[in-house]
C-alpha cells in the first residue's frame, strides 16, 4: 500500500536530546576545502562512495538550498553573531528533471567539515576509507516544480547532525506529494555551509560548538532546545510569506501551509514536538525519538517537563522509537507523560531490531560501512541496530508517510 499526499479530493493534482551533536567536538573542526574557493585539498582516490536509497513516489524530486536570517535575534551560540543565519534545503515534487544533475547529499565544504568531526565522535564514524562529499541525492536542484497544492512538512535533524543526513526521507515524501523544508540549526549541527562570508562569519563554514553531551549540562541542553524552537518558528513565520523567498519560480504557490506537518529526529523530535504544541499552524507532528523534558537542573532533582508533556497535545503526533535505544526508559518518561495527557491523539510505535540512528541516512549508510570494513558489528549495532536496511528504511518510511498521508491529506 503506497501513501501519496495527493490523495484529497480537494487536491489540484491528484534526542534524545543530546542526539549525535552532543557527542561531537566543539569548534576546533574545519573543514578541509578553501571555505571561499569550495576547492578540495585531499585526495579521495580509492575511498568508499556510500549511495542513498532511491525515492519510491511517482513523482521527480527538486531541490533548492535557502538561507534565511532572522533579524530580531542574536545567535544563540556565538556572542560575535548579531543575527540568527539557517540554512535550509527545500526538496519538493519536481515537473521534469531531463538534463540536470544530482544534487550532492552534503555540500562540498561541509562535507569535509563533517569528514573531520565525525571520527572524534563516539559514534566511531571511520576516520579515513570515506568520501563524505561524494554521496548524491535522488534530488534535481533548478528542476522546475509540479503544479499541485502540497502538504508541507518541516524537519529539524538530531543534535549535531546536519540536514543532509535525512535526505532519503525528505526525499521519499516529496516523491509522493510534499514540499519538506529540512532546516539545519548552526553552531548546533556538525558543519553548515553559508553560500557567502560575512563580516561577523569566518569563512563560509560553521562548525559545531557542542562538547560532551548536553544532557550532562543543563544550560547548554536548555540553549539547544530553545533555539531550536525558536528557528522553527521563524521559519513557518517565513513559509508564510513563501513568495518572498528565493524558491523557483512556481513553487511558493503550491505550498498548502492548511496541512503543515513537523518532524523531527532526537533533538530535533523534542524540539517539532513543542514547536507543534505553541503554534496551531501545525496539524500534525512526528517525534523520532527525542526527549520531551530538559535535564535536571542540578543532582537530585526532577527533569523539567516541556508544556507539551505537562499539558498533552489536541492534534495527531506520533511517538516513532527504536527497540535497541538505550536510554529508553529516561525518553518513555516524558513520552508516557505527554500521552496520559493527550487523550487519543498520540500514537508510539517501535522498529524492532533498530537502533537510535536508524531515523536518519545512516540506516542504509552504516551497513555499507561495515561491509567495507571501516566499522565492526558493533558498531553498526549501536548506532543503527542489527535490523537489515531492506527491512529498516521502507518501514520507517511507510511510518512516516503514512500518518502524514492519514492526517494531512484531507485538512482544510
Amino acid at each position: 500500500m503506497t501513501h501519496d499526499f495527493s490523495i484529497s479530493r480537494r487536491t489540484v493534482t491528484g534526542s534524545v536530546l543530546a542526539g549525535s551533536a552532543a557527542l561531537l567536538l566543539g569548534a576546533g573542526g574545519h573543514a578541509h576545502a578553501d571555505s571561499r574557493t569550495g576547492s578540495r585539498t585531499d585526495s579521495r582516490a580509492g575511498d568508499v562512495v556510500l549511495t542513498l536509497p532511491a525515492p519510491t513516489g511517482p513523482h521527480p524530486v527538486g531541490c533548492r538550498p535557502v538561507r534565511l536570517t532572522d533579524r530580531s535575534r542574536r545567535d544563540p551560540w556565538d556572542p560575535r553573531i548579531p543575527v540568527r543565519e539557517l540554512m535550509l534545503t527545500v526538496h519538493y515534487p519536481a515537473r521534469d528533471v531531463t538534463g540536470l544533475v544530482p544534487a550532492p547529499q552534503l555540500p562540498p565544504q561541509a562535507a569535509d567539515a563533517f569528514g573531520a568531526i565525525a571520527p572524534l565522535t563516539p559514534l566511531h564514524l571511520p576516520a579515513a576509507g570515506v568520501d563524505w562529499g561524494a554521496t548524491l541525492s535522488h534530488a534535481y536542484e533548478g528542476a522546475a516544480p509540479l503544479p499541485g497544492r502540497w502538504p508541507v512538512l518541516v524537519h529539524s535533524p538530531g543534535g549535531g547532525d546536519p540536514r543532509g543526513l535525512g535526505t532519503s526521507l525528505a526525499e521519499d515524501l516529496a516523491s509522493h506529494g510534499a514540499v519538506v523544508v529540512s532546516v539545519d540549526h548552526p553552531g548546533d549541527a556538525a558543519a553548515v555551509q553559508f553560500p557567502d562570508v560575512r563580516p561577523y562569519r569566518d569563512g563560509t563554514v560553521r562548525t559545531t560548538v557542542f562538547r560532551g553531551d548536553p544532557r550532562d549540562r543543563p544550560a547548554v541542553a536548555r540553549t539547544m532546545v530553545d533555539a531550536r524552537i525558536a528557528d522553527l518558528r521563524h521559519v513557518i513565520d517565513r513559509l508564510g510569506r513563501a513568495a518572498r523567498l528565493p524558491l523557483p519560480r512556481g513553487l511558493a504557490e503550491t505550498l498548502d501551509l492548511r496541512r503543515l506537518g513537523v518532524y523531527g529526529h532526537s533533538a530535533g523530535g523534542s524540539a517539532v514536538t513543542e514547536v507543534m504544541y505553541e503554534d496551531r499552524r501545525v496539524r500534525a507532528g512526528i517525534n523520532l525519538e527525542g526527549y520531551l523534558d530538559y535535564p535536571p537542573s542540578a543532582p537530585g532533582r526532577a527533569a523539567e517537563p516541556f508544556p507539551v508533556a505537562t499539558h498533552g497535545i489536541d492534534r495527531p503526533l506520533l511517538l516513532l522509537g527504536s527497540e535497541g535505544f538505550n536510554r529508553r526508559q529516561e525518553m518513555d518518561r516524558s513520552w508516557s507523560a505527554v500521552t496520559a495527557r493527550s487523550r487519543s491523539r498520540v500514537r508510539s510505535m517501535r522498529i524492532a531490531d533498530a537502533n537510535h540512528w536508524v531515523f536518519t541516512d545512516y540506516a542504509a549508510m552504516v551497513p555499507r560501512l561495515q561491509a567495507a570494513g571501516l566499522m565492526t558489528a558493533a558498531e553498526r549495532a549501536a548506532l543503527i541496530g542489527t535490523v537489515d536496511p531492506a527491512v529498516a528504511v521502507p518501514a520507517v518510511r511507510r511510518a512516516i508517510r503514512g500518518f502524514f498521508a492519514r492526517h494531512l491529506a484531507g485538512a482544510r
